[in-house]
């Protein structure tokens, strides 16, 4: 029933969701306190998520916990295929992905796990979720969660304008994910993907970061620790000021491309570099996107406006402009940490998919109590996964007093 490049390749698939397990030791105790009651047992689970290591060992979790699970890209270009193949030989998952998959094959993996009628979905983005309301599978479906910020905003647009049908766990919205995997996992992961796919130097070059969200602040961060100047473009004006007093300068996009060696867009909006600023860039001008869709860097104005147009490395692309200037574009503009190296570090999503698991347990017992609407994590629950990753770092912290818990203090006192 699979769909997946190659089983052959499952053995490499398999010694790479052992590494990345080993530095996810969250999870693991996850799986260690609830694997006796297999509290997942006849659920079925959904997944569109990037299918790479640390998926994998996310969708191992709940398929030990119970749970039959069916698992899609939630990117073209982002599936490991070897780890696809694993989990199909090794774990018995059904996978429906594969690296470089048409636009037609991407939708159609996303029915064949819809159309055995899932009670949860795990969502990356959107799209599963959407394709659920567009087409009726939400019929059969308790609740769902979402992964990342755009995903979230999608999904809080659809409950505002009132068609969302079933609840929704915003995992991104957890302190112990967005704090972690959006600002280290993702800052780190995208300089990564850029210099693997350039083997450029950061060191002295002028680095643009698009949004100053979280996954901005990464970027930003991880830039200036290689030593590159930053500047930062923002459209909110408190975003703005924080980014100024990080340390970076801030700038509107037409005047920051006309010094910028590399542009990362990371605002999960459409748009961020278009006709304008191709016009004024500066020669040589790299760009990149660490946003979850293909949209920030507009393709279409950049071709409409180039003579020639080739690729002079794997994963970029020269657009060679009419006054003979040149632009270049990784990875088709889609996410280049996933698409040019391999995501996050797994110590950083052991956080995340901790969140996740726990969501889904979650969902299966409060399901029937939660109205269509967009939910935050229990904060409970958010915090047990930090007590967790503590204590698997060994790290202890302070407990708080009678007096600090019954909040009875008064100054001077």
């Amino acid at each position: 029933m699979s769909k997946v490049r190659d089983l052959e390749l499952a053995p490499s698939g398999k010694k790479r969701i052992e590494w990345a397990a080993r530095r996810m030791p969250v999870l693991k105790t996850i799986r260690e306190d609830y694997l006796h009651d297999s509290p997942l047992r006849c659920i079925r689970v959904a997944a569109c998520l990037h299918v790479t290591t640390e998926t994998a060992n996310l969708i191992i979790t709940l398929k030990e916990l119970g749970a039959k699970v069916r698992l899609c890209a939630s990117n073209p270009l982002s599936t490991q295929d070897d780890v696809a193949a694993a989990l199909v030989k090794y774990y018995g998952v059904e996978v429906f992905a594969m690296r470089g998959e048409s636009s037609q094959e991407y939708y159609e993996n996303l029915r064949a796990c819809l159309e055995f009628e899932p009670h949860i979905t795990m969502d990356d983005g959107g799209d599963l979720t959407v394709l659920a309301h567009e087409e009726g599978f939400w019929k059969s479906i308790w609740g769902g969660t979402e992964e990342t910020t755009t995903g979230v905003k999608r999904l809080r647009q659809m409950e505002w304008e009132g068609v969302l049908k079933y609840p929704i766990i915003a995992v991104n919205d957890s302190r112990t994910k967005y704090l972690f995997d959006n600002r280290y996992g993702t800052g780190q992961s995208t300089v990564d993907g850029i210099m693997r796919v350039t083997n450029v130097l950061f060191a002295g070059k002028v680095v643009v970061v698009a949004g100053y969200g979280w996954v901005g602040r990464g970027v930003a961060m991880r830039s200036k620790g290689l030593g590159a100047r930053v500047i930062v473009t923002e459209i909110d004006p408190i975003k703005a000021l924080e980014a100024l007093h990080d340390g970076y300068d801030v700038l509107p996009m037409t005047e920051a491309i006309k010094r910028a060696n590399i542009v990362i867009t990371a605002t999960g909006e459409p748009d961020v570099v278009r006709a304008e600023h191709f016009k004024v860039a500066n020669d040589g001008v790299i760009l990149a996107n660490a946003g979850h869709f293909n949209v920030e860097i507009n393709l279409t104005d950049l071709k409409s406006m180039a003579l020639e147009i080739r690729e002079v490395r794997p994963n970029v692309v020269e657009y060679l402009l009419k006054d003979g200037r040149k632009v270049y574009v990784l990875c088709e503009g889609r996410l280049v940490n996933l698409c040019g190296a391999e995501g996050h570090p797994a110590e950083v999503m052991d956080l995340s998919f901790s969140n996740q698991a726990l969501a889904v347990l979650y969902l299966k017992e409060n399901h029937d109590r939660l109205k269509p609407s967009v939910y935050t994590l229990p904060e409970a629950i958010d915090e047990s996964v930090a007590e967790r990753k503590l204590t698997t770092m060994g790290i202890r912290i302070d407990e708080p007093s009678e007096r600090q818990l019954r909040r009875t203090w008064k100054e001077g006192t």
